[in-house]
């Protein structure tokens, strides 16, 4: 994201030295932005709830009340099936044929590309719903973050005056953060998210940041709000009655070493599996997609017949099932906790290769399964063990090592804060372990050489 107010600079010339930020903040054009911002955050906020609201609805629509109104007593275990192939007979056409390609690819991670443009929000917003409330192992945060910032960008073409390209960045950014305000639980863990994501640093990170805040936190209000006047909650992450965390002792830091270890060769695993898959659904998307569904559907179906444990289990994002995890901890034995967790981790590389949505939870579920897990065996309680999985498990994936320490500790309260240290080695293990299994990209070619071609043309 480049830093609002910077002059753009002519061409053949050498670059201007960057603006100070002081000064940028000092101008009355920073205060209109600000109250841009302010303004923006209502409607944004509010589209976000709905957004989700909708997500919401359609999965229980199609997992609980279709079944039952085609006579089943239960939601039978196959039904993720050719629910899923519906899924994929509906993303592969809106990735194939609207503008867009229905927003990024997930298997690339988080990727600052700055304000969404604003023919591109229809393909995002349908095929993160059908992904989303179709049962596909996605999040719904990266789709929000476009959706925010499209939807700022759009709003101030609707002023019919023209803003400075950065100028545009920072209010498409404020979309953003009002669109995931309460989403992970908190507006500064969102803030956290974004920051991490676009790697703005120094001075310039408070130009950057009070904007987004300013939408983050009127956004939090408004959700907060639609959540209680239509009784559906703020759809923020959540984790009710969390077990005592004793202090940390050598045993946990043992265990911190082990499970930032095994989250790094797991998440370099997910994700090298999901490029892989990536480049075979690509060139085929339409048929693929739907076939990436029918897998994704078949090991839900697995699981369930294997365990006797809802296919509910592995679909979704898991944002909403970790709640019930935790609470139902006691009624799974290691071995189903093992299978939900290898069962989560495969539909979401093959999830990732075809649907659209975001990383984060999906990934946070399967760290908190392995973590109670593993607190099956000695010198590992429960709380510990969801703290360090979550953290190492998302630094794995995100790369984002702040926001993975902030999840894992303020999703558990105040035992969170208990196991922070724990947490914290684990998530420097896995980042550090994860930044050195992942392969470098090949080097920019040098001034005057002729760059090759890619495959995509």
């Amino acid at each position: 994201m480049t830093a609002p107010g910077r002059p753009a600079e002519p061409e053949g010339k050498e670059p201007a030295a960057a603006a100070d930020p002081l000064t940028v903040v000092r101008g009355r054009g920073y205060v209109v932005l600000l109250l841009i911002a302010a303004v923006l955050g209502v409607p944004i906020s509010a589209a976000a709830f709905g957004f989700l609201a909708l997500v919401n609805k359609l999965q229980s629509l199609t997992y609980t009340d279709l079944p039952k109104a085609l006579g089943f007593h239960d939601t039978p275990s196959w039904w993720p099936v050719p629910l899923l192939a519906v899924a994929g007979l509906l993303v592969g056409p809106i990735i194939r044929y609207l503008p867009g390609g229905g927003g990024h690819e997930p298997a690339h991670g988080f990727v600052a590309s700055g304000p969404t443009p604003t023919v591109n929000v229809p393909g995002v917003a349908l095929a993160a719903v059908a992904s989303l409330g179709l049962g596909a192992v996605i999040g719904p945060e990266a789709p929000l973050i476009a959706l925010g910032s499209g939807l700022a960008v759009a709003a101030l073409r609707l002023v019919r005056k023209p803003f400075p390209k950065q100028a545009t960045a920072l209010v498409g950014a404020s979309g953003s953060f009002a669109a995931i305000s309460t989403l992970l639980g908190s507006p500064l863990l969102g803030a956290f998210l974004l920051m991490e994501m676009t790697g703005v640093a120094g001075m310039m990170l408070g130009v950057v940041l009070v904007p987004g805040l300013l939408a983050s936190g009127i956004g939090a209000l408004i959700f907060t709000g639609l959540g209680s006047w239509t009784g559906l909650g703020t759809y923020s992450l959540t984790l009710p009655d969390v077990p005592h965390a004793s202090a940390p002792d050598a045993a946990g830091f043992g265990w911190a070493l082990l499970i930032g270890v095994a989250a790094a060769l797991l998440g370099v695993g997910i994700r090298w599996l999901a490029l892989l898959l990536l480049g075979l659904v690509a060139p085929r998307r339409l048929p693929a997609t739907v076939l990436a569904g029918v897998v994704v559907g078949l090991i839900a179906f697995g699981y369930a017949e294997w365990t006797g444990h809802a296919a509910s289990g592995v679909l979704y994002s898991g944002q909403s099932a970790l709640g019930p995890l935790l609470a139902t901890s006691a009624q799974y034995s290691a071995g189903t906790l093992v299978v939900l967790t290898v069962c989560k981790a495969v539909a979401y590389c093959v999830s990732m290769s075809a649907f659209r949505g975001g990383p984060v939870f999906p990934a946070m579920f399967v760290g908190a399964a392995g973590g109670i897990a593993l607190s099956h065996l000695p010198g590992l309680g429960v709380t510990a063990g969801i703290a360090m999985g979550v953290g190492a498990m998302t630094a794995a994936m995100l790369k984002f090592p702040m926001v993975s320490v902030l999840l894992a500790t303020l999703l558990l309260g105040k035992e969170g804060l208990t196991v922070m240290p724990l947490v914290i080695v684990a998530v420097v293990v896995s980042y550090v372990l994860t930044l050195r299994l992942t392969p470098q990209p090949a080097a920019a070619p040098a001034a005057g050489q002729k760059a090759s071609p890619s495959p995509s043309g």
